[in-house]
């Protein structure tokens, strides 16, 4: 193997060459250093991050519009123009945005997407149960568009 780095041109052209007709795939470590280089080209949109304002599980009093009673857990987060909160029971999340608009939520785990929902006109949306670890959804409606800061629900 030749010492790295190369001395001159010359042998990075060498071992760059002999790179590219090796067959073997590349490591494991490798490819996933590879997918998290990968996420940056988002890091602008994450800049806007929606920070967690109220947790049932945490606060006495609800700090949004969500104010139903004996649900599982009410989160609210706040980040700019728009304000995500959600109800986690056994059978999901059910949220609504704020200013309402049609958009998107995606909702992701540090392995990347695990769901993705439509949010219709009224703000409201809908996600399965989540999993384990902590979670960050990533909400879109109208114009405005944020990422909640990592929770975990469970």
């Amino acid at each position: 193997m030749v010492p790295w780095p190369p001395a001159d041109d010359f042998a990075l052209l060498a071992e760059l060459g002999e790179a590219l007709r090796d067959r073997e795939p590349p490591p494991r470590e490798f490819l996933a250093a590879a997918y998290a280089a990968f996420s940056w080209r988002t890091v602008d949109a994450e800049l806007a991050v929606a920070e967690l304002t109220f947790d049932s599980v945490c606060d006495r009093e609800p700090a949004g519009l969500t104010r139903s009673a004996g649900s599982a857990r009410t989160l609210a987060f706040r980040g700019g123009q728009l304000a995500v909160e959600i109800e986690v029971t056994e059978s999901g999340i059910v949220g609504q945005l704020s200013p309402a608009a049609g958009g998107r939520v995606v909702a992701r785990t540090a392995d990347g997407p695990y769901e993705e929902a439509p949010v219709d006109d009224l703000g409201l949306f809908s996600l399965g149960p989540p999993p384990s670890g902590p979670i960050q959804l990533h909400a879109r409606a109208g114009r405005h568009e944020v990422a909640t800061s990592w929770v975990s629900l469970r």
